[in-house]
């Protein structure tokens, strides 16, 4: 057995974090805002790339503000809007301008649906003649100007209709959207979840054309999920939800000519069963380009379609053995050549090609891993990008040329570094977080990355901080089955090497994610502290599957979720064991989604290794998950029944040995709670028992109200309940 641990010198220090007679973290604590980090408000970057907007919000008068501020100075220059000044309007809690930044939409009564949909009341405002008027009496979705900014389309009971601004009338671009039947110009629930983006239209660059897809969701199977509410009877809310193996919807792709008011549907070629998951114009406004996906999600097509005469060309090409990720990336250059990002050797890099889909150069390279892609300064021909280049747990940010030349380095710090660049690439404001540091943000130049300004850090919580028992992270790696492993350990304070701790082990796992990174801390990371101070060890292993260190790594997981990833998790929870200061006949193991269904698994398969596990919102069979998601790792369960069924918990029951609770939301749209109850009436059947905890119309984050500090409370209780601290060792804590 070898165990390295290569710490990376991210310890607390003790002059600020670690002296006697310190408070010890609540749960109250963690859940009420003690340890809040403050964050730089969500801004937008104006045209002229010097200054940025923000939208703040006053709430002693209750009134919204669109402010305009200096990249350079930081000061506030002016107030673009005032809700104070608009009598219709109370206040409104979303904008967005137009392509000239003459108008504003605005957004107010907004409701989430899921994820990332929402609907509301919206208004748009002219800048010159401030003028308001408000879009529909309805409820409508992503409302969006025009280039012109003399329409604003939008969706309303799931159809496309454009509003004239002048006259106020409106033409419906479809008629047919139905609940539960047809879509259009927006996406259905797994396209959501899974493709992350909502609105599927587009106006073209000169305000003459749309392309939208439609969704055909007559076949899709429904869900449904009981609503307990305060009322006497239940409500039913019902969704269509395809899982792996079943009908999804038929997607198709359309062009609306505004001034014809005709709509054609476009002809992809010889495809079936395939997902459109991008449309983006390029920079020719007769030209768009949409992305197609097989099923199998492993051979992704970029088409061109030409607006004027509907015909289709296959640009490029891109194929794996595992799957393609789908991106935001696609950037076109003026003459309509485009950079991509791909995974084709190995580490996610970035090409680009000419307008013919031919490769001109692969402008990244090495085993590292591009993280982020910023954008492209069309004038310096720069792409800014965020990689691992300095480690997988970090995260820097780059320039370089087109040509793959004159690669610069923009952020100095070791830890997390994330970018946000004003219009022109200009400046950008660095958002840093490392193991010892909460976020700061800084200003800098472009260019050469320079520090211009300071704007705001988390001082005052580390101040308070101090008045703590805080230990450290202790970054290693785990030397598991013939891989390095990223690793973090958490020691109780007063760690004394010649006894034994109960060792409890936090991951997530799922494929490309990390747990273990050079980060400041989390809600969780806080809980993880107050059970180290308990007296347990507490670790965080990121096994194979997950993210950061090339796609070998993160694709071995293919078509067999839960086999290599439990086994690491196992025989890294076996190795530490071994360590003279770990009991090893106490240790545990904590998941949520992913992590809960690692964490099934790994107290059902290491039943010699694991006393006690706690899976909160866990998958137990990747049957019941829905389609995109899944297929995506292990083909549809029709072509791969052992692959869902072999590392499913359900069928693993009977290995039950030890405690075990299971927790879960009847409110979940992700992860349905008809996981957690099979999992329940298969250790009821095998006569095991177990604990469980339903938290009735909570989502799949259960939150709201006292629910997180209740739900951490009852786990917390459940640890203590069942991972025993050794006597010797309480009497040193």
């Amino acid at each position: 057995m070898k165990l390295t641990f290569r710490l990376f010198a991210f310890l607390l220090t003790a002059t600020s974090l670690v002296s006697a007679q310190k408070k010890e973290i609540t749960l109250d604590e963690i859940w009420n805002g003690t340890f809040r980090q403050e964050y730089l408000q969500s801004l937008q970057s104006l045209n002229n790339g010097k200054e940025y907007v923000i939208l703040n919000f006053d709430r002693a008068t209750r009134t919204s503000t669109i402010d305009v501020y200096s990249y350079e100075s930081g000061e506030k220059t002016r107030t673009i809007l005032s809700s104070a000044n608009l009598p219709e309007i109370a206040y409104f809690t979303d904008f967005q301008f137009n392509d000239t930044e003459t108008k504003l939409i605005l957004g107010t009564e907004l409701e989430s649906i899921y994820r990332h949909s929402t609907r509301g009341i919206f208004y748009v405002y002219d800048l010159q003649s401030k003028e308001l008027q408000k879009i529909s009496e309805h409820k409508i979705q992503e409302p969006t100007l025009s280039p012109d900014g003399k329409k604003v389309a939008f969706v309303l009971d799931n159809n496309i209709l454009i509003k004239e601004l002048a006259s106020g009338e409106f033409t419906k671009v479809t008629e047919d959207g139905e609940k539960n039947k047809i879509i259009n110009g927006i996406t259905d629930w797994v396209y959501e979840e899974e493709f992350s983006f909502v609105k599927a239209f587009h106006w073209n660059p000169t305000g003459e054309k749309i392309a939208y897809l439609k969704f055909d969701e007559s076949e899709v199977p429904e869900f449904s999920m009981d609503i307990y509410g305060q009322d006497l009877y239940p409500s039913k809310t019902t969704f269509k939800y395809p899982k792996a193996g079943e009908k999804n919807s038929e997607v198709s792709l359309h062009l609306y000519d505004v001034a014809k008011g005709e709509n054609s549907a476009v002809e992809l070629g010889d495809y079936s069963d395939f997902y459109i998951p991008r449309i983006k114009w390029t920079n020719n406004p007769e030209v768009l380009s949409a992305q197609v996906l097989n099923r199998h999600q492993n051979v992704l097509d970029l088409l061109f379609v030409s607006a004027k005469e509907n015909s289709v060309k296959v640009v490029l090409n891109e194929t794996d053995d595992a799957y393609v990720d789908v991106t935001d990336n696609l950037t076109f250059l003026d003459n309509n050549s485009f950079i991509w990002t791909s995974e084709k050797d190995g580490w996610n890099h970035i090409y680009l090609y000419n307008k013919e889909g031919k490769l001109l150069k692969q402008v990244t390279d090495g085993n590292w891993d591009v993280t982020n892609y910023y954008g492209l300064d069309p004038k310096t021909k720069t792409v800014f990008y965020q990689s691992t280049e300095n480690g997988s747990i970090n995260r820097d940010v780059f320039s370089i040329g087109t040509n793959g030349k004159h690669k610069k380095q923009l952020t100095e710090k070791t830890g997390q570094n994330s970018a946000d660049f004003s219009a022109d690439f200009t400046y950008f404001i660095n958002s840093f977080t490392s193991a010892t540091t909460p976020y700061e943000f800084t200003l800098h130049l472009a260019k050469n990355g320079k520090l211009l300004r300071k704007i705001k850090d988390n001082t005052a919580l580390l101040n308070k901080i101090a008045d703590y028992t805080f230990t450290s992270k202790e970054f290693s790696t785990i030397s598991v089955n013939g891989n390095d492993l990223n690793m973090w350990m958490m020691k109780p304070p007063k760690f004394d090497a010649s006894l034994e701790y109960p060792l409890f082990m936090v991951q997530y796992s799922g494929p490309g994610s990390q747990t273990v990174s050079n980060s400041f801390y989390s809600s969780n990371d806080y809980w993880f502290q107050l059970l180290a101070n308990k007296g347990y060890v507490v670790v965080a292993v990121d096994p194979r599957g997950t993210g950061y260190k090339g796609s070998n790594f993160k694709k071995i997981t293919q078509n067999e979720l839960g086999k290599y990833e439990v086994a690491d998790l196992i025989q890294a929870a076996r190795q530490l064991g071994e360590l003279d200061y770990i009991d090893q006949d106490n240790m545990g193991i904590w998941g949520w989604s992913y992590g809960g269904f690692m964490a099934s698994n790994a107290i059902l398969k290491g039943n010699d290794v694991f006393k006690m596990a706690i899976a909160v919102a866990p998958v137990t069979s990747w049957r019941f998950y829905d389609s995109i998601y899944t297929e995506r790792y292990m083909d549809t369960p029709q072509e791969n029944p052992s692959g869902y069924d072999e590392n499913s918990p359900l069928n693993h029951v009977e290995k039950l040995k030890g405690d075990l609770l299971i927790v879960h939301g009847t409110g979940d749209d992700n992860v349905h709670v008809q996981n957690s109850m099979r999992m329940i009436e298969a250790l009821i059947q095998a006569n095991k028992q177990f604990d469980w905890a339903i938290y009735p119309d909570k989502n799949h984050g259960i939150y709201g109200g006292n629910t997180r500090l209740h739900l951490f409370t009852l786990m917390t209780n459940f640890i203590e309940d069942h991972l025993e601290i050794n006597p010797n060792t309480k009497l040193s804590l």
